[in-house]
């Protein structure tokens, strides 16, 4: 099974509405957005990071925010935070192609915060496993579901 069907799976057996979207290959969170018309803020990237303790921690942003170590380090409650080289947990994340996983890292057994800002919206787009795929569902579903912690870690896109 792939994690889109993973997804879909999770999303059909707790009644969660959703939507799925395939589009051009597309790396970064920013180009994808653009490609599904969507705006950057309503679209959830995730960055993973390690604290203190070396494990895998999902931070969820709006795709042109940045994760602030600092701010992130006092959110999590640790001395410091690094962000994570993608290939170091493709093994976690087994049917995702690297740097492609979902907000969903309850699916994984992975901790998941969100930044405020991205709780803002009322529905949020995200990839579904690949650089090809994306879905998307409201956010007070996904909050439901993942009961991610709600944190301040992101930074405002300057420009």
């Amino acid at each position: 099974m792939n994690c889109r069907q993973r997804l879909e799976d999770y999303l059909r057996e707790n009644a969660i509405p959703y939507q799925s979207q395939h589009h051009a290959m597309a790396i970064t969170a920013q180009e994808v957005a653009a490609t599904e018309h969507v705006p950057g803020k309503m679209f959830a990237k995730t960055v993973m990071v390690t604290a203190d303790t070396e494990e895998a921690i999902m931070l969820v942003l709006p795709a042109p925010y940045h994760v602030n170590l600092e701010k992130a380090a006092g959110a999590l409650g640790t001395r410091r935070v690094l962000l994570a080289e993608e290939e170091r947990f493709a093994d976690v994340f087994p049917d995702c192609e690297v740097g492609a996983m979902p907000p969903f890292g309850n699916l994984y057994d992975v901790p998941v915060y969100v930044d405020k800002t991205l709780a803002e919206d009322k529905t949020i787009v995200f990839r579904a496993g690949t650089h090809t795929d994306t879905m998307s569902v409201s956010y007070a579903d996904f909050e439901r579901l993942v009961e991610p912690t709600l944190a301040e870690f992101a930074d405002a896109p300057s420009g």
